[in-house]
């Protein structure tokens, strides 16, 4: 959101100047005043901050910060309990009020940045919280990506979030960590049963998962409901941890999940079964009540646009026309000329020289591939920016208790102070969905130069910056990350891999027509994959698992083209009016430098950056 109007020109400061000279005043006087006004606005900006810290003590922990003043949030988990959302409602109100009422006259371009970056978050929340059901994720770092209407989902809630941040993020090295630990896990079965309550009034309003996504659910449950609790990774993570410092009850954990926290998962997981027996099978949040109107919110969520459903339709369509004219002729290159472009790169994603063993050796070896192209992209770096970062990451696997309804990829920030590397997870759960060509694209987008290459710029800027993001700026950069690996060169050699690259973004462009077909077009599910596998050439495996998680996250998978789109023409925009000014390399450190906008701002804010 802009606020020019707040902004005097030259000419009226310099008016301004003059009057104030004429009745005695000196411009100093000014410079006092542009100081209380940032004073007051960083005021703002701080308090914000530790609400926000506060209702996602979680982050704090994954960012590093979880010390000093914000020690006590080491132990805690947010708190998901109705009565926790409604607060959040009622403090987000008070905040937008506050920031509207923010007096910007003289405030730096990074304040002014900073305080619309603040806003716009804040504003999209309170229509988000306007919506009484569902998971409104925005202001929550670590899931700001997604949105949903349903407080428990294959891939929404605690039973799937907070185990994975336990193990991977909660790291044991003394024994106050230790018992921050059990404090958390304690915390845990607190938090099943508060979405759990969730479940039930959304439920009564006629918020429940498609049976389809409810079967999903349940065997998720089930699954870790039915394992020994001494192999759970909530206990041997915390038993190698406890042994480690000595800590005095290394059986705790063990005992805190059999006491409290395996019967709170046996409560949500009934009623998830009772749900399931009144549950619809439509795919598209078409079906729930308001659901048009809570599409809309969620596109303008992740698109940071006033983009209509159907406007986001025949983008995807358009966008997939261009990218398929482009793999035509690679694809003959290859003497694949038969079919359309989707059964010949469906045929070429079954060449058994592509693939990998589904087999322990076979995710090994595809994860040593992995880590090798993570370490050719990584020497490119200083052609692509002239300010670098360290890129920490490590590759790991989806855990496999969750793996059934995670994303085929995704990445998880490091800390702030680089103690902990960023984390690109690679779901193995079947390995006929990774052939070779896929997986170089996929490592440029989750880890170098993507996400966790943009995350460590981030943490550049204000930690206010850090924590509000845009899924929109985020996945439009990891996009653009991919296309700056294809510019770099890392296809010269290898015309399948740039079929992989090629076929991604088709894979972003099919996304867009399938999200807006699912939830505002009213197809299928089963529809929605088979148009999927035509037009794509994707396994029907992987297109099952993406449908299921857009059916769940409405909006989400838009945010990728609509972002990478953005960018382009932001590019274009500035290379066209900078002539043989514009610098590959000086673009790129002002479009990652800019960090998280809303689409709207990004062209004058790395303009800005530029100094044009």
């Amino acid at each position: 959101m802009t606020h020019n109007a707040a902004s005097p020109t030259r000419r009226q400061l310099l008016a301004g100047t003059a009057s104030l000279a004429m009745m005695g005043l000196a411009p100093r006087a000014l410079a006092a005043a542009g100081d209380d006004a940032t004073a007051t606005a960083q005021a703002f900006l701080d308090q914000l901050t530790d609400k926000i810290l506060a209702w996602y003590p979680e982050n704090a922990t994954q960012l590093g910060i979880d010390k000093d003043r914000h020690a006590g949030l080491r132990s805690m988990l947010g708190d998901r309990s109705l009565a926790g959302i409604e607060a959040q409602r009622g403090v987000v109100k008070e905040q937008l009020a506050a920031v509207k009422a923010l007096d910007r006259t003289g405030l730096s371009a990074e304040m002014q940045a900073n305080l619309e970056v603040a806003q716009a978050t804040l504003e999209l929340s309170a229509k988000g919280h306007g919506f009484r059901f569902g998971d409104m994720a925005l202001l929550n770092q670590s899931y700001s990506y997604r949105n949903s209407p349903y407080a428990v989902a294959q891939n929404v809630g605690a039973f799937v979030e907070v185990p994975d941040f336990l193990t991977s993020q909660h790291k044991i090295e003394t024994r106050e960590d230790a018992d921050s630990y059990l404090s958390r896990l304690t915390q845990y079965a607190t938090a099943l049963d508060a979405e759990t309550e969730r479940l039930r009034v959304d439920g009564g309003q006629g918020y429940i998962l498609p049976d389809f996504l409810l079967d999903k659910a349940i065997g998720q449950f089930a699954g870790v409901a039915g394992m020994p609790v001494a192999e759970w990774e909530l206990v041997k993570h915390f038993e190698a941890g406890a042994k480690q410092v000595g800590h005095a009850k290394p059986g705790e954990a063990a005992s805190i999940i059999n006491d409290k926290v395996l019967p709170a998962l046996k409560r949500q997981q009934a009623v998830m079964e009772q749900q399931r027996k009144g549950a619809r099978s439509d795919a598209g949040v078409w079906a729930l009540p308001k659901g048009a109107d809570y599409y809309a919110w969620a596109l303008s969520a992740a698109t940071t646009t006033s983009l209509s459903p159907d406007e986001v339709h025949a983008m995807g369509l358009e966008q997939l026309k261009m990218l398929q004219s482009r793999m035509e002729p690679l694809l003959r290159a290859q003497g694949l000329t038969q079919g359309t472009v989707g059964d010949r790169m469906a045929a070429l994603g079954k060449d058994p020289k592509y693939l990998w063993p589904n087999d322990d050796k076979g995710r090994a070896d595809l994860l040593a591939y992995i880590n090798g192209r993570v370490d050719d992209i990584r020497t490119r770096m200083p052609q692509a920016f002239t300010v670098l970062v360290p890129g920490k990451l490590v590759v790991k696997r989806v855990p496999v208790a969750i793996e059934a309804g995670a994303p085929g990829g995704y990445a998880s920030a490091g800390s702030m102070d680089g103690s902990q590397p960023g984390s690109y997870y690679i779901n193995l759960r079947d390995t006929s969905i990774w052939p070779r060509h896929a997986l170089p694209t996929l490592s440029y987008h989750e880890g170098i130069p993507g996400h966790i290459w943009q995350g460590e710029y981030s943490y550049k800027l204000p930690l206010i910056r850090t924590l509000l993001a845009y899924s929109a700026y985020t996945e439009g950069w990891a996009l653009y990350a991919e296309q700056l690996a294809d510019e770099l060169g890392v296809y010269k050699e290898d015309p399948i891999g740039q079929l992989g690259y090629l076929q991604s973004m088709a894979f972003r462009a099919c996304r867009l027509v399938v999200d807006t077909g699912i939830h505002a077009k009213r197809w299928t599910r089963q529809q929605a994959i088979d148009w999927f596998v035509t037009n794509n050439g994707s396994t029907a495996a992987q297109v099952s698992r993406e449908v299921d998680r857009y059916c769940s996250w409405p909006g989400q998978a838009c945010a990728y083209k609509i972002g990478h789109t953005a960018i382009n023409r932001v590019r274009d925009n500035l290379k066209a009016r900078m002539g043989a000014k514009y610098d590959f390399r000086r673009f790129n450190d002002a479009l990652v430098m800019t960090g998280n906008v809303p689409l709207s701002r990004l062209e004058a804010l790395v303009e800005g950056r530029l100094s044009i």
